[in-house]
């Protein structure tokens, strides 16, 4: 997501930078391009008019015109106005009660399960004991879901079956939490293909019966304005306290992301990026921001990358880096490291100016990855400790085991030296070990 709108943002600073001085005619074309920009990636018309509006303003200050970067002016600008957009400060999640009760809701279709499953299995990553309730008794096989979703992730999950009364649910998992000293309660509930009565007097019945600290409005970021609009329905029936955007890893055009705050009012909380049961984000509006004006998320990358490793193994990587000693044993192991990172794409959209710099090949993606790790799993232990070793016969009998060419594992070992001697190089310069990525 964002890609088509953090191109047509580039094409915009880039025109502005082509002027050795810039003027109001300047910055007036490059507000008509941002507005277009806006209004192509479905952002309510509103605020695209607004937040332009206010862009303009300030663009148009003599700090800016006589500074001599202007055009980065103009992207600090913009950066801040986007943060405002997205939401401005993050807002804490509470969860103060005993146990604390987080109620999900949303239309049918929107994700809520699924999310629901993800938000357990990153509470309990922050040291929570949470608790599943299959509360959504309608749709089929959503229990089922549920519990196999809860089953991958080690989630308690209490789910009595579709032919309770839901107020009898809702009061027994509250005790069932109690009993299994969950700290706490996770609450799917049921969804409807549109907005009804029934639906809003049912949720309401919940909310009083379970007396959430949080309840999330789970929104399809693919349907663009309809989410915005679901949202606003939401808002006059049910207080909700925070938004979950889910498929953000689709082809969506951000829409949704950058116009549901501003018209609702209500901050967006987690952003679902893939479909694995990690593949969940604390939205940061700043973080957001800079990824969609091209530069980077680093914070979440960094806070990805600790996830995966141990302190201990990270002290390890650091002292073979100082020594020399990285071995291709190592490469293969941070290369599955990145792998569960999340899609590889993502992760260089938050690195800075990465691809623009030709640091990283443009066609490698998850194909090439698995080739790479294909050529070093056909290699021996020795050879992965010491790749000085291995000569031309070597590299023939490597290419026939892992179905690659020659050529392929010589421009492997190419790269591999040439990271090695750079990371050396980094963790000496800055007196401790950079984060190693594959070709970084």
């Amino acid at each position: 997501m964002f890609q088509e709108l953090s191109g047509k943002f580039a094409r915009v600073f880039k025109e502005l930078r082509g002027h050795g001085k810039i003027r109001e005619g300047h910055i007036k074309g490059a507000m008509r391009e941002v507005r277009m920009a806006l209004l192509e990636a479905d952002v309510n018309y509103k605020v695209a008019k607004k937040s332009v509006e206010r862009i303009s303003e300030k663009a148009l200050g003599q700090k800016v015109l006589d500074s001599l970067t202007p055009d980065q002016q103009i992207i600090k600008i913009v950066h801040e106005e986007l943060v405002q957009v997205l939401g401005g400060n993050p807002v804490p999640f509470n969860l103060s009660g005993s146990p604390a009760v987080v109620m999900i809701v949303g239309l049918q279709g929107s994700g809520k399960t699924s999310f629901a499953a993800k938000l357990a299995h990153h509470l309990r990553k922050k040291g929570r004991n949470p608790l599943l309730v299959a509360g959504d008794i309608y749709r089929p096989a959503a229990v089922d879901q549920l519990v196999v979703l809860a089953k991958q992730a080690d989630i308690a999950v209490y789910a009595p079956g579709t032919d309770i009364p839901l107020s009898d649910i809702a009061n027994e998992s509250i005790r069932e939490a109690k009993r299994k000293l969950n700290d706490t309660l996770v609450f799917d509930t049921a969804g409807r293909l549109h907005i009804d009565r029934e639906m809003m007097s049912e949720l309401g019945s919940i909310k009083r019966i379970v007396n959430p600290e949080e309840i999330l409005l789970v929104l399809d970021s693919m349907t663009g304005q309809e989410a915005v609009t679901v949202a606003e329905e939401f808002k006059k029936e049910i207080d909700f306290t925070g938004i979950v955007l889910t498929k953000l890893d689709g082809d969506s055009r951000g829409g949704a992301a950058l116009s549901v705050t501003e018209v609702t009012g209500m901050p967006i909380r987690f952003a679902c990026v893939g479909e694995k049961i990690g593949d969940l984000e604390v939205f940061h509006p700043d973080r957001m921001a800079g990824r969609i004006l091209g530069m980077g998320d680093v914070l979440s990358l960094v806070e990805r990358a600790q996830e995966t490793m141990d302190e201990e193994r990270m002290h390890e990587l650091e002292r073979k880096m100082r020594q020399d000693a990285f071995t291709l044993e190592d490469f293969l192991d941070q290369l599955q490291r990145l792998k569960s990172m999340g899609p590889l794409d993502q992760l260089l959209g938050m690195i800075p100016g990465m691809k623009g710099r030709g640091m990283v090949p443009s066609d490698i993606g998850e194909s090439e990855l698995k080739k790479i790790e294909a050529i070093i799993r056909s290699m021996t232990p020795e050879e992965r400790r010491n790749p000085n070793i291995i000569d031309g016969s070597r590299r023939r009998r490597i290419a026939a085991g892992s179905g690659t060419s020659v050529q392929e594992g010589n421009r492997l070992l190419k790269q591999f030296h040439q990271m090695r001697r750079m990371m050396k190089r980094l963790s000496k310069n800055a007196g401790k070990a950079p984060m190693s990525f594959p070709f970084s």
